[in-house]
C-alpha cells in the first residue's frame, strides 16, 4: 500500500468533498447498518431496489430508506426480526423484477 504525498489543504478538501457527498446521499439522520448489499454485476443494488418500487417498504420499525434504497433505517423501534424479514422481501422482490439475487454486504449470526 502505498499513498502519493500531497499538501494537507488538498487532503482536507478531498475528505470535505468525500463528506458532503455521503450527507447528501446516505440517509444519515436515522440510525442504520449503512449499505445493506453488495453491488450485483456492477449494478447498484440501491437502484434495484429502487426500481422495483420498494422505496418507503416498512417492516415493524425497519424501513427502506427513502434518500437511498440501499439502506435500511431504523424508524425508532426496529428490531433485528424486522431487519432480517425486510431484508428477505427485498431479495424476494428484486428476484421477481429484474432477476438479480441480491446478496447482503453486512453480516449477520442466526442462532
Amino acid at each position: 500500500f502505498r499513498a502519493q504525498p500531497m499538501p494537507s489543504e488538498e487532503i482536507r478538501e478531498k475528505m470535505r468533498s468525500a463528506l458532503s457527498v455521503r450527507m447528501e446521499k446516505h440517509p444519515t439522520a436515522l440510525p442504520s447498518a449503512g449499505s445493506v448489499f453488495l453491488k450485483n454485476e456492477g449494478r447498484s443494488a440501491g437502484a434495484l431496489i429502487e426500481s422495483a418500487g420498494l422505496m418507503g417498504t416498512r417492516i415493524g420499525g425497519a424501513a427502506v430508506s427513502v434518500k437511498h434504497a440501499g439502506f435500511i433505517v431504523n424508524l425508532g423501534a426496529a428490531s433485528a426480526e424486522d431487519v432480517l424479514s425486510l431484508i428477505k422481501l427485498i431479495k424476494e422482490r428484486v428476484k421477481v423484477a429484474h432477476g438479480v439475487i441480491l446478496e447482503t454486504e453486512i453480516e449477520y449470526i442466526e442462532n
